[in-house]
């Protein structure tokens, strides 16, 4: 078991700057400057208003989606309570928020990477598009279900080559699960990136495993602490060992985790 030492997290309360939330319930959430030296994409932090009340005693993990010097934004869907209360905030609301936590995405130069993003998984690719040294040798390749325009996809469109293909229908599955499956073939000699939901996450882990292409995979799960803790966040890795996401994630390599 790895437990981070909590006082290597540095917890920081934040004012919060503003928020785009159109359409639906989509939101991009942005924090003033938390004073971080860096992140490395695919890091995640907890968040939680900082007058939350006790009944929502908990943060919520959240991949972070960009990060620069005037501050720190993530994007999300509102699925619960506490993303409700995150996505009211107002104007000079704070919130406190403890990161980055996890390892984040590998980021080779000069090597063909190929960014598969399933749904929300779109979130942290934004930001490692924007601090790739070669973003020339990215390609992204989001599936989706609702509106393209809930997402941030256009703006990373003009940024790298992408394409988009949705879901409408449960009949439109297997064309999805096709063009994952040659755009991991296609990446052969590169790298393969992805986040998603774990159907998804499966899918890329197989076709990786199949056309032995080297991959990472981004988890997605519920979390309390962030840092290593609660065992709240367990998964199997390649040797059917427990390991929590939160400290040896959220980014595995394919081949070292079980799905």
């Amino acid at each position: 078991m790895v437990v981070r030492n909590c006082r290597e997290v540095k917890v920081r309360e934040l004012r919060f700057l503003g928020a785009w939330d159109e359409p639906s319930d989509f939101v991009e959430l942005t924090l003033e400057n938390p004073g971080w030296e860096g992140y490395r994409p695919g890091q995640f932090a907890m968040l939680r208003p900082k007058h939350w009340g006790l009944e929502l005693s908990w943060g919520r993990p959240f991949s972070i989606s960009r990060a620069n010097a005037e501050s720190v934004t993530f994007f999300f869907q509102v699925v619960g309570r506490g993303t409700q209360r995150l996505a009211h905030l107002k104007p000079g609301d704070e919130v406190v928020l403890w990161g980055p936590l996890g390892n984040g995405f590998s980021a080779p130069v000069e090597t063909p990477t190929v960014l598969l993003a399933g749904g929300m998984g779109l979130a942290p690719f934004r930001g490692y598009i924007e601090k790739h040294p070669t973003p020339e040798f990215l390609r992204l390749v989001f599936a989706h279900r609702p509106e393209l325009e809930c997402y941030p996809y256009a703006e990373m469109s003009e940024k790298v080559r992408a394409e988009a293909i949705r879901e409408k229908t449960p009949d439109d599955l297997p064309l999805v699960i096709e063009r994952i499956e040659t755009a991991v073939r296609e990446a052969a000699g590169g790298i393969v990136l992805a986040c998603g939901p774990l159907p998804f996450l499966k899918t890329v882990q197989q076709a990786a495993r199949t056309r032995q292409v080297r991959a990472e995979l981004s988890l997605e799960r519920s979390m309390a602490c962030g840092v290593g803790a609660c065992l709240g966040c367990v998964c199997k890795d390649g040797q059917d060992k427990h390991v929590q996401v939160c400290a040896r994630g959220p980014v595995f390599n394919a081949e070292d985790v079980r799905l």
